[in-house]
């Protein structure tokens, strides 16, 4: 099966990321805004419930911090996604690094860009006009994220919400 571990921003910030998401994102039904912590993996139901204990001692000790997003920005030209960037704070790189360093037999394709994607699968011409539009603006948003979401994936492709993990002592 396969699995997945995200920070779901806030309503507002979702509700402004669909607006774009679902003319510009084919995986818009499938699952939420999100950022990726780490990337999709195979587990069998027992690695993941020994990833959910090691993921539950990373969340303990972790404390919630800031998410800022502060503008548009794209992959172009390695591919045409659109995302809201989001500022890489030590707490969130932090974060990541700790989860990534858990499953250190499965590769990581990219470098960590803390990101909410908006568009994506976009033609060279629709990348280049919505951009364009979108690149002018501003993504100003700052909330505190205190849990982020062990995935997993359903046969019909969408994503469901296997585990919370809130960061902090209890």
């Amino acid at each position: 099966m396969k699995f997945g571990v995200v920070i779901f921003p806030s309503k507002k910030l979702q509700d402004l990321a669909n607006s774009f998401r679902k003319r510009y994102d084919p995986h818009y039904a499938l699952i939420p805004p999100h950022l990726t912590l780490k990337n999709a993996f195979e587990a069998t139901d027992e690695e993941a419930k020994d990833y959910a204990e090691k993921l539950r001692q990373i969340a303990q000790n972790t404390n919630p911090f800031n998410l800022k997003t502060t503008k548009f920005s794209s992959f172009f030209p390695v591919n045409n996604v659109i995302y809201f960037k989001v500022e890489p704070t030590d707490e969130l790189t932090g974060l990541h690094s700790k989860i990534n360093s858990e499953f250190i037999d499965q590769d990581q394709p990219y470098a960590f860009v803390p990101h909410i994607t908006i568009a994506q699968k976009l033609s060279n011409d629709e990348y280049s006009d919505v951009f364009g539009a979108l690149s002018m603006n501003k993504v100003e948003h700052e909330e505190t994220i205190d849990r982020f979401h062990l995935l997993y994936q359903l046969e019909n492709g969408s994503w469901s919400v296997s585990e919370t993990f809130r960061l902090g002592k209890k």
